[in-house]
């Protein structure tokens, strides 16, 4: 399995926001408690529906989002 195959995006749920299958937890909003400080293992306590996989995963879907913004169109 692939660590993006834990994010969906479901219209009307987080106005169509990346969220992690079966949450209404944003993977924007895991990347903002990232780049705040929070480590995996915090936020993972905060929201025990969530794994470290799934921090992964945010941080692989930041990871594309950026490489398709830096090839030209």
């Amino acid at each position: 399995m692939t660590l993006l195959a834990l994010i969906e995006v479901r219209p009307g749920v987080r106005s169509g926001k990346p969220c992690f299958v079966g949450t209404r937890i944003a993977v924007y909003d895991v990347l903002e408690y990232l780049a705040g400080g929070m480590t995996p293992a915090e936020i993972v306590e905060d929201f025990p529906e969530l794994t470290e996989d799934h921090v992964r995963a945010a941080l692989e879907f930041a990871a594309m989002r950026e490489r398709r913004l830096a090839v030209p169109a």
